[in-house]
């Protein structure tokens, strides 16, 4: 992979309380921050493997990143404005940008370099998308960070976000390319599902099974 590109990820420090609230319950606080934890080390972990690539973590809060690691302070507002505030901050000229949360720990190097490869080939897209199950988004990739813009004024946390951040994309005469989708982490159920796809080893996986009981009516 070219060092032209990066790698964001949107992070907010796992503290008791301010963190996958929607795990409590059955978790308590302090159990859902330790799943929060593991999920931003493991995605960290995957784009720390990927080779000569940018990393930066835009954060809410203090924790800390491995070496490698550039750490930006998250800015305040509403979740669309700190999107396009990430896209803005970490722009690198002639640089293209996938920007991703901490909500989808099952994420691998291979699926992040597929989708930077896509913006830097001379022929590709000038964004790319990857929707997340239950309707918002969990990657957006773009060769310039300009139309990040259009993020302050979608709606976020919706059944639809995803789907009007394709249709702003293609407004604003981008051609895009849909990346796989993922599910992501809010519920219990979810983090039981994702836990299940995660790599051996995964610390999101070992934090689930110690911190989020099985109950009944988990899913979906």
């Amino acid at each position: 992979m070219s060092d032209r590109g990066q790698i964001v990820v949107l992070a907010k420090a796992p503290v008791p309380g301010r963190v996958k609230t929607r795990l409590c319950p059955p978790c308590t606080p302090r159990q859902a921050a330790t799943v929060a934890a593991a999920a931003l080390d493991d995605t960290m972990d995957a784009v720390s493997s990927m080779p000569a690539v940018r990393r930066s973590l835009v954060l809410d809060g203090r924790y800390p990143a491995p070496p490698g690691w550039r750490i930006l302070r998250q800015r305040d507002g509403a979740l669309g404005d700190r999107l396009a505030g990430a896209f803005a901050d970490t722009a690198v000229a002639g640089a293209a940008t996938v920007l991703v949360g901490m909500d989808t720990p099952q994420l691998t190097a291979a699926q992040l370099d597929a989708a930077l490869g896509l913006l830097v080939a001379p022929a590709g897209p000038d964004a790319v998308l990857g929707l997340a199950d239950d309707g918002g988004w969990w990657a957006l990739g773009l060769r310039e960070p300009g139309p990040a813009e259009l993020l302050r004024d979608i709606p976020t946390s919706t059944s639809v976000t995803g789907a009007l951040t394709l249709a702003a994309l293609r407004a604003y005469g981008l051609t895009v390319e849909q990346l796989p989708s993922l599910r992501d982490v809010d519920t219990a159920g979810d983090a039981h599902a994702v836990a299940a796809c995660c790599a051996p080893g995964s610390r999101f996986a070992r934090a689930v099974a110690g911190n989020v009981p099985v109950t009944t009516g988990v899913g979906r």
